[in-house]
């Protein structure tokens, strides 16, 4: 059997691989294997055939691997969860909330949370807030503005 088509059947097989494992990462070698198959196909030495395979399969690895990775899995949009998905939410203020006594508390999903303002504002009882920010178990919120 020819070398070239041995360095072939080793692409086909890492390909193969490649199906059941994540990452392209060992379809880079079957790259690799199919460009050392190229100077095999000239009846090159050996050693240059190693070297067109590690050309081969670095050049997959840093330049077609990075395209793969960010056409076939894009990132996805990070959805905030726990208490971070409060942020944007609307709450209602059942306790006026006054910076000087350092007092103030919201209500949002059925929960009782302390309120701020950020900047030092004074806001009624009653009034409809947005959350912007939190610190610890401490929401803060401006006031709402329909936009």
């Amino acid at each position: 059997m020819e070398l070239w088509a041995l360095w072939v059947i080793l692409g086909v097989v890492f390909f193969i691989v490649e199906i059941f494992t994540p990452g392209f990462i060992v379809a880079t070698f079957g790259i690799g294997c199919l460009v050392g198959a190229i100077p095999a196909y000239f009846h090159a030495h050996i050693l240059w055939q190693l070297v067109a395979f590690s050309v081969g399969t670095l050049v997959a690895f840093f330049a077609v691997r990075p395209l793969y990775l960010k056409f076939i899995f894009p990132p996805q949009k990070q959805v905030p969860t726990n208490v971070q998905a409060l942020i944007g939410q609307q709450a209602l203020v059942t306790e006026s909330i006054d910076p000087l006594r350092n007092k103030g508390r919201v209500k949002i999903g059925g929960e009782d949370w302390k309120a701020k303002t950020k900047n030092n504002q004074s806001i009624p009882k009653g009034t409809i807030v947005k959350i912007v920010d939190l610190e610890g178990v401490t929401l803060f919120v401006e006031t709402f503005s329909k936009e």
